[in-house]
Formats: C-alpha cells, structure tokens, sequence
C-alpha cells in the first residue's frame, strides 16, 4: 500500500516517534529502523518521519537521546558480562582423598576420587538487578519526556496569551494616535477661528482737531 498521508503532525504523532526513536537507541537499533516502524503505524514513509525528528523533535529531546545512549552501553556492558560468567570454565577439583583398596593387583592402589565445585546464582542475581535498573530508569526517562511535554505545552499557551496581549495594546495604540490627531485638528480650528474674531473686533483709531488746533484721539464707543 503507497504511504500518501500528507496531513499535519499531531501532538500525539511526535509522542510517538520520540518514544520509538528513543527505545531504539536504548535497545542498540537505528534510528532507520524507528522510522519504518513509526511509518507503518502512521502510514507515513520512513523519510517524513526522519525529516520531521531531525528538523523538529530531535532538538527538544538532548537530554533524553543522551540518557538513552548510557542506558544502551550499560545494557550491553551488563550482556557482556552476563555471557563471560555464564561461558563454560575450567572446572576445578579438589582430590578427596579417600583410600580405596583394589583386588585386581598385589599392590594397594589409592584413586582420588573427585568432586566438582558448586556454581552459584550470584551471575544470575546481578543480571536482574541490572535489568531492574533498566527499567526504573526507562520509567524516569518517559516520566521526564511527559513533563517536558506539558512544560512546552504551557509555554505555548504563554506565548499565545502575550501574543493576544501585544495585539490588543497595538490596536489601543493606533486608536490613541488617531483620537490625539482630530484632537490636534479641533485645537487647530478653535485657534484660528479666536485669531480671526480678535482681527474683526480690532477698530483703527479715529482722531479730531481739539480747539487749539491739536490731534486727539477719539475714544472707541464715543460719539
């Protein structure tokens, strides 16, 4: 069946190829192979999934990608010695000596007689409390991804919020501005109507001849 799906990646979706990815590097695979099976479960193609973990997810998960990396080599260290304890060894052993008297000579003949060394299951009790670590940190891995998960989440919210906020105070800005110039052309008018009815009551001054023949100013609103 041709992988088409071209539709956005969920929150959900990148969940799941982070988690794969990582259980990949734990369990000593490739990332190829975690994008063929984040893939089939998406119907994606392995390439989209690849593109979208390098260019997007990866950068979010350092922490976890380097966590997964010491749980692999302490898993393949604990492998390692697992099979070097469990290989078959030298078995040693101690002569019980114990006289034995054969008839089938003169001569009395003395036959060690051998018993083997017991083998405990101290290998076997490290090896499973390796595994038990394992486990508890691949717990605290997932618990740290899921916290880092809503954290993102959060900011998200935050920047959306602020983004909200920021808009709305730029609206009230240019609302502001444009109230300050009809303000500035109402002011303009009031003045320049005052400078115009101070110029229409102004009245040049009159003047007359008194007796002595001398000019003297008529006073304004005098007959």
């Amino acid at each position: 069946m041709t992988k088409v799906r071209q539709d956005a990646w969920s929150h959900e979706d990148d969940l799941l190829l982070a988690e794969t990815v990582l259980r990949h590097i734990r369990e000593g695979s490739t990332q190829l192979n975690a994008f063929e099976e984040v893939g089939d479960k998406l119907n994606r193609t392995s390439a989209a999934c690849g593109f979208r973990w390098n260019a997007e997810i990866r950068k979010k998960y350092i922490s976890a990608i380097d966590l997964a990396k010491r749980q692999r080599k302490e898993k393949k260290r604990a492998i390692e010695k697992a099979k070097k304890n469990t290989r078959p060894s030298i078995i040693t052993f101690q002569p019980n000596y114990e006289t034995v008297m054969e008839e089938n000579t003169d001569t009395t003949t003395e036959v060690a007689q051998m018993q083997p060394t017991t083998i405990t299951l101290e290998t076997v009790i490290q090896f499973l409390n390796q595994l038990k670590k394992d486990y508890y940190a691949s717990n605290q891995s997932k618990v740290s991804l899921d916290q880092a998960q809503k954290e993102n989440i959060m900011l998200k919210e935050q920047i959306a919020k602020l983004e909200k906020k920021l808009s709305e105070t730029e609206h009230e800005l240019v609302t502001i501005q444009e109230d300050y110039k009809v303000f500035v052309q109402i002011m303009d008018r009031a003045r320049k109507m005052t400078v115009l009815e101070d110029q229409g009551s102004f009245k040049a001054p009159a003047f007359r001849m008194d007796k002595n023949g001398n000019l003297e100013q008529i006073a304004q609103g005098s007959n």
